[in-house]
């Protein structure tokens, strides 16, 4: 029995009526959803972590919930395990006619604008806008660069990244102005929600991917403040026992280390 037939057969097995796992009975579409968008983080995290050994197993972890998916779509006759690999094989033929066919590219970044161009078509064929197909349940950083990206690529954007800059530093005084006034909480998330929306759109024209810009500083910060931590323990205290100066020192000392 091969690796993948193993895995079909187990999974099976877990869903069968009357042999299987209580748990995985009771599992749907929603229930289980959030539990693949976890293990594709955890995929994620594993690279970033540069850990083979982990991303092994977080990529196992993922591809059976691909199977999960699968088995549940089986029983309801939509459609199985076999037909998501035909589908995907398919897709990947037609978004690659230079390997598969006659098409001529020379480069990596050709590829790229290729494939966006192939699914901008194949998108136009099926959808209303070129925003529909846009996933709802992306990190909002991810789907805030994905929706710049594509009304981008209808002519919706700044010549260069200068535009972009200018309108967040336009945004940021709107964010300025609202503070001073006191606005309400719900003004202000929009204020705050625009100016987050203009930082993706800078990391676009850099090419830069805000979601991983933000795991850096959130590694950055959180490795700056464990030394604040520590430097305040070695003196017997604890944060809330120090004054704002007295951390940034430590803060200041944790950055020239690095």
């Amino acid at each position: 029995m091969s690796s993948i037939s193993r895995l079909l057969a187990l999974m099976s097995r877990l869903r069968d009526p009357q042999r299987g796992c209580p748990w995985d009975l009771q599992q749907n579409f929603d229930s289980i959803a959030p539990y693949t968008i976890e293990e594709a983080y955890e995929v994620a995290d594993a690279i970033e972590r540069k850990d083979l050994e982990a991303l092994r197993d977080e990529l196992g972890d993922l591809l059976f919930q691909v199977v999960f998916h699968s088995q549940m779509a089986s029983e309801q006759g939509t459609f199985a395990f076999d037909d998501v690999v035909d589908a995907i094989c398919d897709k990947m033929e037609r978004r690659h006619p230079h390997v598969f066919g006659d098409a001529r590219i020379d480069d990596a970044e050709q590829q790229t604008l290729a494939w966006e161009e192939q699914k901008r078509r194949e998108r136009a064929a099926t959808r209303d806008s070129v925003l529909d197909d846009v996933p709802l349940a992306l990190p909002a950083l991810t789907r805030a660069s994905k929706l710049g990206k594509r009304a981008a690529q209808v002519g919706f954007e700044w010549a260069d990244v200068g535009g972009a800059v200018d309108k967040l530093q336009e945004e940021l005084g709107e964010l300025r102005e609202e503070v001073a006034a006191g606005a309400d909480p719900q003004r202000m998330e929009h204020e705050i929600g625009d100016v987050l929306f203009c930082v993706v759109n800078v990391c676009r024209y850099l090419k830069i991917d805000p979601e991983k810009a933000l795991r850096l500083t959130n590694a950055k910060f959180e490795r700056r403040f464990r030394h604040v931590e520590r430097g305040l323990k070695a003196e017997g205290r604890a944060p809330e026992q120090a004054t704002l100066e007295e951390m940034d020192r430590l803060w200041d000392e944790a950055k020239k280390e690095e």
